[in-house]
């Protein structure tokens, strides 16, 4: 209705300005809003006084000439002029009797836009590091990227989803190290365990497979891994201490037998990933490796692209990208001393394949932690000469876990953490994908496990699936009542729909294309959230203040039709953020 309503105003315009009534030298971008008092009818729109100093007229005489030349529409009950020159659009009982036949021929498509219409978006989001279990701080950039993105391609965007397998580095190297010492532990050998070593148990579970495919190939005394060690401790001592050890594992085990941890581990991880986020709904069209940059030559392309664009330079034997220069707080490493490439490199290589890979936008979903790779990577794209408005940046805030009113403390690299397969098992992937994104990304989370797994209307998840199971309540008790439903009937017969409930109910329904396209706009899951709760919210106080299996015949299936449309509209906005829309509670 909003895009109709801005169409028509734009026809107005154009025959004001046919007419010499109004000269506009450039185009003019026409905005309406859905109104928040209805006694200003159900969508606003300010142009008249956007316009009325460019062409030299009064607002509220600018919007009577618009106002009177407004095509004629059957969806459209008056029109008034309002305040300083506000055109208020109130909506007809014609529209509304429409809305539900919409969405009853619709189906699930109602409220979708057609497949690319808006161009291609690649979304890459969690890429969580392969060092562990993912957690519940990764549950939510799960749930708002995989939300965002079914949200996206609602409203015309053709999606790709993507994770990046941060499959090289250091990180990994510790991983590998820390998987190494286990084996060994598990061997009879008492190495003492780093402080900044990954801890989890499943670092266990990884050293026993490798023990039992390789045996004691990989064993190695203690006095041969730590014989002139730098000493661990806390600080920078701990970074050296760790980063000797990956050196002597590699010079103990040769590439073979370090490749054999370092794979093991890899596997084990991605495998566990890819299964909890499956598990959670969460599904990519691409695993991205790291590593293929180098493989593939994309890492050596990308730095060969900067230094043709005249942006490395040559720095105590390490070569520098010109950061500072093109919007970054400072220059970056691409390559080291040692010839070895940084990670920064790799993100460079990484964003040059996603934008020749999509000619449209590259979404990068990342945790509020990462806030620095923005200006970093805008300026990696204007040294590779590409626009970084070709770049959308979604920081998502954390999460924090409350049980019985109390902080859940966590911490990754000691392992004592929630992972998400824990927080599925306690609270049901319903409420956690729900929750996740009850709350704009941009604000911290407190996530209330209780409150999440209770069976009360505070609970928000469980109010909207209580609402579609009430609906399909309602049509079960058709057979037990001796009715039968016709849809014909009740669309003939939606005048019957009179009362203030149902009036609320189609006005909101009827803007359910509006929240998808808002939330796709605003990059917003938390609108078609707030929006679900909304629409169960009008169910109930209908349910509770009506009678829908009556004898009256039309009554009786206009009410089933709008009871059928709301149940539509819900399993709709449902699916989109990955919760069920279950016929029974």
């Amino acid at each position: 209705m909003r895009a109709y309503i801005e169409e028509l105003i734009g026809q107005s315009l154009g025959y004001l300005k046919r007419e010499g009534t109004l000269t506009l030298d450039e185009p003019v971008k026409v905005q309406v809003e859905r109104t928040r008092d209805r006694s200003h009818g159900d969508y606003a729109c300010n142009i008249a006084m956007v316009l009325a100093r460019k062409v030299g007229r009064n607002p509220r005489q600018l919007a009577e000439l618009i106002s009177a030349r407004l095509p004629s529409s059957k969806r459209i009950d008056k029109v008034e002029i309002a305040g300083p020159g506000f055109l208020n659009f109130f909506a007809s009982p014609h529209y509304l009797r429409v809305v539900v036949r919409e969405v009853l021929a619709q189906g699930r498509d109602y409220g979708r836009a057609p497949a690319g219409s808006r161009g291609e978006v690649l979304a890459e989001y969690v890429s969580a590091n392969p060092t562990g279990p993912l957690h519940v701080g990764h549950g939510r950039g799960a749930a708002y990227g995989a939300s965002l993105s079914s949200i996206l391609d609602a409203a015309g965007y053709r999606v790709t989803r993507e994770y990046y397998v941060n499959d090289h580095g250091r990180q990994m190297d510790i991983l590998a190290v820390s998987v190494w010492l286990r084996y060994l532990e598990l061997a009879g050998e008492r190495v003492d365990f780093p402080g900044n070593a990954y801890r989890g148990d499943y670092i266990y579970d990884i050293a026993r497979e490798v023990r039992e495919r390789h045996g004691d190939k990989l064993r190695h005394t203690q006095q041969a891994v730590v014989d002139g060690l730098p000493a661990d401790g806390d600080g920078q001592a701990a970074e050296i201490h760790i980063d000797a050890l990956i050196a002597r594992s590699r010079e103990l085990l040769g590439p073979d037998g370090y490749e054999a941890c370092f794979s093991a581990a890899l596997d084990t991880m991605v495998s566990d990933i890819r299964e909890d986020l499956g598990a959670f709904g969460v599904q990519f069209d691409r695993w991205f490796s790291e590593r293929s940059l180098e493989t593939s030559g994309a890492l050596e392309r990308a730095i060969e692209r900067l230094d043709r664009e005249g942006w490395l330079y040559v720095k105590d034997g390490a070569t520098w990208f010109k950061a500072s220069e093109l919007g970054d707080d400072k220059d970056r490493v691409v390559i080291r001393e040692n010839g070895r490439t940084t990670y920064f490199a790799s993100d460079v290589a990484y964003l040059l394949d996603k934008l020749e890979r999509c000619p449209g936008t590259s979404l990068y979903i990342f945790g509020a932690d990462h806030h620095g790779y923005v200006p970093r990577l805008k300026a990696a794209a204007r040294g590779l000469g590409e626009s970084p408005d070709r770049l959308d940046f979604q920081l998502v805030q954390f999460a924090i876990l409350f049980r019985g009113g109390r902080k859940v403390q966590m911490s990754t690299r000691s392992g004592s953490f929630v992972t998400l397969r824990e927080l599925r098992e306690e609270v049901g992937n319903d409420a956690a994908r729900y929750f996740y994104v009850m709350r704009s990304h941009e604000q911290h989370l407190d996530f209330d496990l209780d409150l999440a797994k209770s069976s009360a209307n505070e609970n928000p998840v469980y109010y909207i699936q209580y609402a579609h199971a009430r609906i399909s309540s309602v049509f079960r008790q058709l057979d037990a009542r001796g009715f039968r439903y016709n849809q014909a009937i009740g669309e003939a017969a939606m005048d019957r729909l009179d009362s203030e409930y149902e009036q609320a109910l189609l006005r909101t329904i009827g803007r359910y294309p509006e929240v998808i396209e808002g939330a796709a706009d605003r990059r917003a899951p938390h609108v078609l959230a707030h929006y679900l709760h909304d629409l169960a919210s009008e169910f109930h106080s209908w349910y509770n203040n009506s009678q829908f299996l009556v004898d009256d015949d039309d009554a009786r299936n206009a009410r089933l039709n709008l009871v059928a449309a709301v149940g539509q509209v819900l399993r709709n906005g449902l699916e989109l953020i990955g919760v069920a829309a279950p016929e029974e509670m």
